[in-house]
């Protein structure tokens, strides 16, 4: 598919050249923004890969807009098959969406997405989505001053502008929050747990049976957020294709796995800011890069974390049981984080409705200092 205007003509990425193109454009953007960190390339071109299992039941296509042969601006669009519709509206998802202050570039970039979409029987478009809402979403519209943290995006002041007067009008905010791993428990969460140890137990992950506890973080992590908005289940080869991923850098001691009367009731996982230790790499693994960052995982501690994962199961979650499963799992993990020299620590995404996680946050301590927005509009509009 490709299309053009006196503006520019977006193309489909197909070929080596062009997806190396699409790879390389974000430098442009963030190239004077001291903030940025680049994402590690050969993590881009897997997700992209046809071996990738959200392909199993999704679709995407990538575009580059190119004016006078050089390339702009840079979009994806995405179907999720697993996604329901909504009020009999069928939803496709934008995404990868990076471009030079332009308008006009913003505006052709999703009207060919909004196209692709359309053609494939979707009315609404939502996003941003890095591929899916179970990876990297959501625009950065506050706390553009500080680096992302593992897993969150970045981006320049002027995006949720030109999106909106692309027509895409802000649907959800989702919140980033920093704690110190060394707070000091307020009374109340004091007295939660200690009404709830006779019932609760708490646990790391067992890594001798790793295969087996990921598939245990599926089903916690698909109860616990069913009900959230824009929920989309991971499925079982997503979810053991993440926990590889992830196992270079998980720790024992950054997970917890909480126990009601015997049976699992919800888990959280905190992630080492890897960020820290690739700032400097821009993006390339070769001919060095694998070396410094294989050093850096072994011997060099990063001072930041970031807790991606936590639930609680939807029967717990309503309730002061339910905050004390919450409060213990964090309770467990922040005396880890702090005695391996993490001195922050991001929660995040936490939806702005859900009042009880942010309420819960706000009486630890945690400073909000991120905003994350999703956008969506109607195609055909």
């Amino acid at each position: 598919m490709n299309s053009s205007s006196q503006s520019g003509q977006v193309e489909s990425v197909s070929g080596r050249a062009a997806w190396q193109a699409f790879f390389d454009f974000p430098r442009q953007v963030y190239a004077s923004d001291p903030s940025w960190v680049e994402p590690l390339k050969f993590e881009r071109k897997r997700q992209w890969s046809p071996g990738n299992p959200w392909f199993e039941h999704a679709e995407a296509q990538a575009f580059v807009l190119r004016r006078r042969g050089q390339v702009v601006g840079t979009i994806s669009a995405q179907i999720d098959h697993l996604q329901p519709e909504e009020g009999g509206s069928r939803v496709g998802y934008f995404g990868q969406l990076e471009s030079l202050n332009d308008a006009e570039s913003f505006r052709l970039l999703l009207d060919a997405a909004g196209d692709w979409l359309r053609a494939r029987g979707c009315t609404e478009m939502r996003g941003p989505y890095d591929l899916s809402i179970n990876q990297s979403c959501g625009l950065l519209v506050e706390g553009r001053d500080t680096p992302p943290m593992v897993l969150m995006g970045h981006a320049p002041a002027w995006y949720a502008e030109h999106l909106e007067a692309a027509g895409m009008r802000p649907v959800m905010d989702m919140l980033a929050y920093l704690l110190p791993p060394d707070f000091e428990p307020p009374p109340a969460m004091q007295r939660l747990l200690a009404r709830a140890s006779k019932r609760m137990t708490l646990r790391p992950m067992d890594f001798s049976r790793y295969g087996e506890e990921i598939d245990l973080l599926r089903l916690l992590f698909n109860d616990a957020w069913s009900e959230n908005w824009g929920f989309v289940p991971l499925t079982e080869n997503e979810f053991r294709a993440t926990g590889r991923e992830l196992r270079q850098i998980i720790r024992p001691g950054y997970t917890c796995i909480a126990e009601v009367d015997g049976e699992a009731a919800g888990f959280i996982v905190a992630l080492p800011n890897i960020n820290e230790l690739i700032k400097d790499l821009d993006g390339r693994l070769l001919p060095l890069g694998w070396a410094k960052l294989l050093w850096r995982l072994k011997r060099r501690r990063a001072t930041t974390a970031r807790v991606p994962l936590m639930g609680v199961k939807r029967q717990f979650q309503r309730g002061p049981l339910g905050a004390a499963i919450s409060f213990g799992m964090i309770d467990q993990v922040r005396h880890a984080l702090d005695a391996d020299g993490i001195r922050t620590v991001e929660l995040s995404w936490i939806l702005e409705t859900n009042q009880g996680m942010n309420n819960l946050i706000k009486t630890m301590g945690g400073k909000l200092y991120k905003r994350y927005r999703m956008f969506q509009r109607r195609l055909g509009d």
